[in-house]
């Protein structure tokens, strides 16, 4: 399944999904901080979508009350929800 997320309060601007049975197959941000998002995008690859959205959940950015890992949890709850 192929899913786009529009990000909502940080700098990457969409997020770029690709699961398979339950697990991460790829991500890709669209913006941001290209040394958080490639290595957070290879790091989540493989993984099951429930336990990427355990670690990444809640984390913020500053003052921004949410961040690039915390909008890829969000995005990975409403693909759960599909």
């Amino acid at each position: 399944m192929k899913y786009n997320y529009k990000t909502k309060g940080v700098c990457s601007r969409n997020i770029e999904i690709e699961t398979k049975d339950g697990l991460i197959e790829s991500v890709k941000f669209d913006g941001g901080c290209a040394g958080n998002t490639v290595g957070l995008a290879k790091m989540v690859e493989g993984q099951k979508i429930e336990k990427v959205i355990e670690k990444l959940k809640g984390i913020q950015c500053g003052y921004k009350g949410t961040s690039c890992p915390d909008q890829l949890a969000t995005a990975l709850e409403e693909i759960l929800q599909k």
